[in-house]
């Protein structure tokens, strides 16, 4: 998609003009009927024309976006496991919540079968809260595994123990059940991880009726689209937070626009799972700092960071 769509619309334009270069793309991958894997490469390319247009300013990113609103970006450990016990959940989530980050979110249900017997949805959550206290946030993602009746009935038990948010009850694409849930709770209903332009967060704000919206830079194409999403947001007074399980470039560029806005109010998503180019084969030259639950921004121009490309070379033979 990049070197024989993508590519051909960019060569010897300015990469400056990032809104211009955003339009090149787009107009390019509409030959194929643009969808998921056309978004997710314009991204790629999106984040490193801001880094490009950042370093030619001798400018960081979110200097770019009008300047810091926070100096460094809140972060909750967000648990990929669905094979653990709601013991071993609990346990996880105690050492997390010991490190300082500000909250824990697990991931459970049974994606792709919907109202599984096999969900322990309700007793991890107990268990957890029984092991982390009341002070502590936790998160509740489900992908979409539920019907409207039992996402419900589920979403009801979350509100008596405090969770605080309560994610993907329906798949993205059920914008009427999703409105269904989200008017029956009062707990906050957040989705749009698997969406990608503002038009769809429109839909999924005024016909889904979310309470959190959840763009993901990856997939909600770079910082162009993620400046649109989140003045969309803003008009209507939905806070946003993002959907981030990539630890490196995902993760800092979430960071600069986290940073610079004060559409992202709460604490923002960091995968604790390992990942083998950020814990076994780092590819940055230094590595992120987390520290008592806060993510430090890389205050170099760009993104702020440099890659290890003696690691990218070995990993990529």
């Amino acid at each position: 998609i990049v070197e024989n769509i993508l590519e051909p619309a960019l060569l010897g334009k300015d990469p400056l003009n990032t809104e211009q270069r955003f339009k090149d793309m787009k107009k390019a991958g509409n030959a194929l009927e643009i969808g998921g894997a056309i978004w997710i490469a314009i991204a790629g390319i999106d984040i490193a024309l801001w880094d490009i247009k950042g370093k030619s300013l001798n400018k960081p990113i979110y200097e770019l976006l009008g300047g810091k609103t926070k100096e460094k970006m809140p972060v909750y450990a967000s648990s990929m496991k669905r094979d653990l016990t709601p013991k071993e959940e609990a346990k996880r989530a105690v050492y997390y919540a010991e490190k300082g980050f500000k909250g824990y979110k697990l991931h459970s249900a049974v994606p792709g079968k919907i109202d599984d017997d096999a969900d322990q949805t309700i007793e991890t959550v107990t268990e957890v809260r029984k092991a982390v206290g009341d002070a502590f946030d936790i998160l509740v993602d489900v992908n979409g595994a539920y019907s409207v009746h039992h996402a419900i009935e589920i979403g009801k038990q979350l509100e008596q123990l405090g969770v605080f948010h309560f994610e993907e009850p329906r798949p993205h694409y059920d914008l009427d059940g999703l409105a269904k849930v989200s008017e029956s709770l009062d707990i906050p209903v957040a989705s749009g991880e698997n969406i990608y332009t503002e038009y769809e967060y429109k839909d999924l704000i005024l016909k889904g009726k979310v309470d959190i919206v959840q763009p993901d830079i990856v997939k909600t194409p770079g910082f162009t689209t993620f400046i649109k999403v989140s003045k969309l947001a803003d008009i209507f007074g939905i806070p946003l937070t993002c959907h981030n399980t990539q630890p490196i470039i995902s993760t800092i560029a979430h960071a600069h626009f986290v940073c610079s806005s004060e559409n992202f109010p709460y604490a923002q998503e960091y995968n604790i799972e390992e990942i083998s180019i950020r814990d076994k084969y780092p590819i940055l030259e230094n590595p992120l700092v987390i520290s008592d639950g806060f993510l430090e921004i890389p205050e170099g121009p760009g993104l702020g960071v440099n890659f290890d490309m003696k690691m990218i070379k070995k990993l990529s033979r």
